[in-house]
């Protein structure tokens, strides 16, 4: 009798945490987020530029048991720096990111993710097209049906003639497709 509730019990446990993880829209389905993306250049790319903002644009779709396939794309603007104390800034630049990658969560809703792609300049002092690495850690919180916010950090580099990286913030919400 013992073994008969045991069983019972440890059935109903799983099927409880099965229906608990296909109710969170943060970990099933297809989604599309819309977000505000805040950098803030390292190193050399820091000395000449200052705070980046943009908005972004990301799709996701399950691949496997909580890893999905990420595409993003955004455009990031960095205002130029003033060039010791003469009043003359560096240019302001800007860049197109197109991103791919995968999203793995590591827990219900907390993930780790990898993206590469191309950074693409705009503007009169473009310089090309350079390729582009982010890993980044992030959180989505369901909201409502179908709705989660995503909060993520990263690091970002784009390598061309040397490496221009940054830490990216970004603050979106995503939609159940």
């Amino acid at each position: 009798m013992k073994k008969l509730l045991l069983s019972l019990a440890l059935v109903a446990g799983l099927g409880f945490a099965a229906n608990a993880q296909t109710k969170d829209p943060a970990m099933n389905g297809s989604k599309i987020g819309i977000g505000a993306d805040f950098a803030f250049p390292m190193g050399d790319f820091g000395d000449t530029w200052d705070f980046g903002v943009g908005g972004s644009l990301n799709f996701q779709a399950p691949i496997a048991n909580k890893v999905n396939f990420v595409g993003e794309a955004g455009y990031l603007s960095f205002t130029g720096k003033e060039i010791g104390n003469t009043g003359v800034k560096f240019p302001s630049v800007a860049a197109i990111p197109l991103k791919a990658g995968v999203r793995f969560f590591l827990a219900e809703n907390f993930y780790a993710q990898g993206q590469i792609g191309a950074a693409i300049a705009t503007g009169d002092n473009s310089n090309g097209t350079a390729f582009l690495y982010a890993p980044s850690l992030g959180v989505e919180f369901p909201v409502a049906d179908k709705m989660a916010i995503d909060f993520g950090a990263r690091y970002e580099g784009w390598s061309k003639d040397g490496t221009s990286s940054f830490i990216g913030l970004r603050a979106a919400l995503n939609f159940g497709l």
